[in-house]
């Protein structure tokens, strides 16, 4: 997935494999190829490959680099880089297009109406149910 002139961009940006305590890292070019997978197929974490190894890792590879800025240092360098060739477009597009909100979200009650209720009462009295004609099923 990752060409080698692409890791060869980014490896040192990413920070180092030699740990301050416990065992050895797995090796950042296969944890990246595995975050990518998840998200170019967008199945869960769980479903990652054997090849990339253990899913936790990948994870938590993707967790603490996005909690201690890797992947924003690793995004603003390779955008400055491009920019900086002429192969970066600025250009930005915004999509109007209104989107539904789904049907159960649509009934939420909001705040309660200045000298009225907040519709519990008329909501509980449409839930009641009425005895059916019909005769019970035997």
């Amino acid at each position: 997935m990752l060409t080698d002139a692409t890791w060869t961009r980014i490896e040192p940006l990413l920070p180092s494999t030699k740990p301050q305590r416990g065992g050895r890292w797995r090796d950042h070019r296969q944890v990246i190829e595995a975050i990518a997978w998840k998200y170019r197929t967008g199945s869960p974490w769980r479903e990652l490959p054997a090849e990339y190894g253990p899913w936790q890792t990948a994870y938590d590879r993707f967790a603490r680099w996005a909690a201690d800025g890797t992947w924003q240092r690793l995004l603003e360098a390779v955008q400055a880089e491009a920019d900086a060739s002429g192969k970066l477009d600025w250009l930005v597009a915004v999509d109007s297009t209104m989107v539904r909100v789904h049907q159960h979200g649509a009934n939420t009650s909001r705040s309660t109406p200045p000298g009225g209720s907040d519709g519990a009462d008329e909501a509980r009295q449409n839930r009641r149910t009425t005895r059916s004609a019909a005769p019970a099923a035997g």
